[in-house]
């Protein structure tokens, strides 16, 4: 019998247990629920005793402890989960918008690894990846019942080193192998031009941390190419994954002079919030058309009903993804850290995202060139996820088409030309609205 082993896990079961209800010794509604929990720790604690007693080879503590956390995170929601320290310093770098890898947003749908979206100009962008693409294996190796974290540690290295993925594709009438070499991702999240008649456009692929800087050096040059004011702008957020949060609020608030931008409610009182817009005399004044699709999440979301709800913008698309919930995350001991799921997202109006998603004013599918013809629709959505939060009941919502990509010719993106359309003629598009 290994005793160091015992003494060490015993003590840390122990310890967690003492801890845990050290926390909520004042609540007596929940001093029941404590004297369960302690009787299934003693329980685990007795499973690890004789794991490392009976066991058929030696075993790695370490290695069980982590196994155990991460099927706890697993019983909840796909966007919780724990993480080693290797995994905690990938998140870190992705938030910086700079990191070796391919390119892609991942999540779980009914246990399969799914992508979520490609970023655009990335190598898996550029080799042909698809939003709703399953990786079933990479470098060969089965994906069967793997975590998000332990995919992107997969799929991320350094600059030049190549990865195969085999995914799956509704089109395709077998799996296929995709070969595909790494780079340093340095993700310029925001893009922008000028169209026709004085309407700007701007691109938001993601929010990182340089995004909001990005968005208001991008309006002040769009600005600055007219000599008038600009007479509308379309605000395309199309397959944007999301990001951080106080980017999304600081990019509201350049469109916004007062109300609230987005509130964040969950089961304690610490997670509540409200972010409220303020007047600081930069603000765009012009009227906006902001683009969404399936591939609209998060951060992204938000923006997308502060808008929405502050009368500020009209939304054109599809429904967005439905991903409403805040991570919350908390660095745990020699380098690791929980990615919990804290609260749920709510707009001004007090609409839950959660699993809904955002509704546009003007629902405008996709039509898919010439060229894209035959790619099948492998639509992913929030409320696909097995284990998703729900929401709060919203409206019904209608079936989606999937947009697989952004053009930059108008007369090619039904979507934009639509957009750009009812600035052309927001005046007598605005007076024949119902109000």
């Amino acid at each position: 019998m290994n005793t160091f082993f015992n003494k060490r896990v015993l003590g840390a079961v122990c310890l967690f247990t003492f801890l845990f209800l050290l926390c909520f010794s004042g609540d007596s509604q929940v001093s029941a629920l404590d004297r369960g929990t302690y009787k299934q720790l003693k329980v685990f604690s007795e499973v690890l005793d004789i794991v490392d007693k009976n066991y058929v080879e030696a075993v790695d503590s370490k290695k069980l402890i982590q196994g155990a956390i991460n099927g706890m995170m697993k019983v909840l929601d796909p966007h919780s989960a724990f993480m080693t320290e290797e995994m905690y310093r990938e998140l870190e770098v992705e938030t910086k918008g700079s990191f070796g890898g391919i390119g892609i947003e991942i999540t779980v749908l009914k246990d399969v690894l799914t992508v979520v979206s490609p970023i655009e100009d990335t190598p898996a962008f550029l080799a042909g990846v698809k939003a709703g693409d399953q990786i079933i294996k990479i470098d060969g190796q089965p994906t069967k019942d793997i975590t998000i974290m332990e995919a992107v540690t997969k799929l991320r290295g350094p600059k030049d080193s190549k990865v195969t993925i085999t995914i799956m594709r509704e089109s395709l009438p077998k799996p296929k192998d995709i070969v595909i070499t790494r780079a340093i991702i340095q993700i310029k999240s925001i893009k922008s031009r000028m169209l026709e008649d004085s309407i700007g456009y701007v691109r938001i692929s993601s929010f990182q941390e340089r995004t909001a800087d990005d968005l208001k050096r991008a309006l002040q040059e769009l600005r600055g190419k007219q000599t008038s004011p600009l007479r509308g702008l379309v605000l395309d957020m199309r397959n944007n994954p999301g990001g951080l949060l106080t980017q999304s609020i600081e990019v509201s608030d350049a469109f916004l002079r007062a109300g609230t931008i987005v509130s964040t409610k969950g089961r304690i009182k610490s997670v509540e919030s409200r972010a409220v817009a303020k007047d600081d005399g930069n603000e765009v004044n012009c009227p906006i058309v902001v683009l969404v699709n399936e591939g609209t999440a998060s951060a992204a979301e938000i923006v997308s009903g502060a808008l929405q709800d502050n009368g500020r913008a009209l939304i054109l698309g599809t429904q967005t993804f439905g991903k409403g919930s805040v991570q919350t995350v908390i660095p745990l001991e020699e380098g690791a850290a929980l990615k919990l799921t804290t609260a749920k997202y709510y707009t001004p109006g007090g609409r839950s995202i959660q699993a809904e998603g955002i509704t546009p004013d003007i629902t405008v599918k996709y039509i898919k060139p010439a060229e894209e013809n035959g790619e099948g629709n492998n639509a992913v959505r929030e409320r696909d996820l097995k284990g998703h939060i729900k929401g709060v009941d919203n409206e019904t919502k209608k079936p989606l088409e999937l947009q697989k990509r952004v053009f930059d010719d108008v007369s090619q993106d039904n979507q934009l030309k639509a957009a750009v359309d009812i600035l052309k003629s927001w005046d007598v598009f605005q007076g024949s609205r119902k109000i």
